[in-house]
């Protein structure tokens, strides 16, 4: 036991401090480390020439100097980002990659280079009929074009051989989430949501390789001991993210744990493999056109709805939890859709608008308190 909790220690510490983390990471490595602002980058891409992906997420930062270049409508994820490179916090990645899924990310586009104009701008956009085999052909071209970029950047080429080799750790890394994922509700005192959230957010700022074999070296340990008796509410939550340690807190001192995610910032970043076959910018580019489920890339079906009741029947949850980000539009448009599905199957479901930086929590942590004692 002393060993999962030195572990798991190890991981909150990267995740609470990501900037040190990476830096010390880099120096690890020897590598040049990238910025990735959400939600999918080609970290594979990335790695593949030598250099280190770095997560931007935001932060629980207060917002001053972004307001001059982003509404207050702009989602809190991607104005604390501006913030935080404002304030010469990302002065150290050798480059930021800015994908463009909605409106926001196509401002930030527009904006980084004279608000953040020392960090330099990799865009890239995505296709929105992602499917079809235009869009694929699209998104390969756009990949041969940042991979370049990459190339300058790391100073040498890199070859398919570089790709297949980083798929492959990368595939080991989503494998490896998915297992973890998949045994929280054994161990739901030790893995509670905190923990959890800390644990898979400890991977945006590591070398893979090394997040993958500390995971490895964890769920073996874990595996020792016999399954946790708990008597608290085990819930599927979907969302961008759920942070801050405030909201975290409520659903651990309620005891409620996370069973399944269906989170942009987790497991939709894992839970999509890489197809086996095709070159291997064709197979990233597949995985993309593969990934069901997510607001942020049109689905013509709309399964978000069917992928949460069989999320919560698959890992016997007692409900759904949604944390809606404040003016995330196609979240927004995906909500009313899937709550009628939810309801038809009988789900109880909890909606939080939530923000990266809150003054107060305590409204949601009554809403959280009431949905638990609903459940009981």
């Amino acid at each position: 036991m002393n060993r999962i909790l030195e572990i798991i220690a190890d991981l909150q510490e990267t995740a609470n401090h990501p900037a040190k983390a990476v830096k010390a990471s880099m120096k690890e490595t020897g590598k040049k480390a990238v910025g990735c602002l959400p939600y999918y980058t080609p970290d594979e891409i990335i790695y593949a020439a030598g250099l280190l992906p770095v997560g931007l997420w935001g932060g629980q930062t207060e917002i001053k100097e972004a307001d001059k270049y982003l509404q207050s409508f702009c989602c809190s994820i991607m104005r604390i980002n501006v913030e935080q490179g404002m304030k010469g916090m990302y002065d150290f990645l050798s480059a930021v990659v800015i994908p463009t899924y909605c409106d926001t990310l196509k401002c930030i586009c527009d904006n980084w280079q004279v608000a953040v104009p020392k960090t330099y701008l990799i865009p890239i956009v995505y296709p929105q009929h992602r499917k079809i085999a235009a869009g694929v052909a699209y998104l390969i071209d756009e990949y041969k074009r940042v991979q370049k970029e990459f190339e300058t950047i790391a100073g040498r080429k890199i070859t398919e051989q570089d790709l297949e080799d980083s798929i492959a750790i990368y595939e080991d890394y989503r494998k490896t989430m998915r297992q973890f994922t998949a045994i929280v509700g054994k161990y739901p005192k030790t893995l509670n949501a905190k923990t959890r959230h800390l644990i898979i957010k400890a991977a945006y700022f590591m070398d893979k390789s090394r997040y993958n074999a500390k995971m490895k070296e964890l769920m073996e340990e874990l595996k020792k001991l016999p399954a946790e008796n708990f008597d608290g509410i085990k819930v599927v939550v979907t969302g961008i993210l759920v942070e801050t340690d405030a909201l975290l807190d409520a659903f651990v001192e309620n005891k409620m744990v996370f069973v399944a995610d269906d989170l942009a910032h987790e497991s939709r970043q894992f839970r999509t493999c890489a197809r086996s076959e095709g070159t291997a910018l064709e197979r990233l580019a597949y995985r993309i056109a593969d990934h069901d489920g997510c607001s942020l890339l049109y689905d013509e079906e709309k399964k978000h709805g069917q992928l949460l009741i069989e999320l919560v029947r698959d890992n016997r949850a007692d409900g759904v939890v949604v944390c809606m980000m404040k003016f995330c539009n196609p979240e927004e448009f995906d909500y009313p859709i899937y709550k009628k599905e939810l309801e038809a199957a009988g789900i109880p479901m909890l909606y939080l608008e939530i923000e990266q930086k809150m003054d107060s929590a305590e409204q949601i942590r009554n809403r959280i308190q009431s949905f638990a004692e609903m459940i009981k």
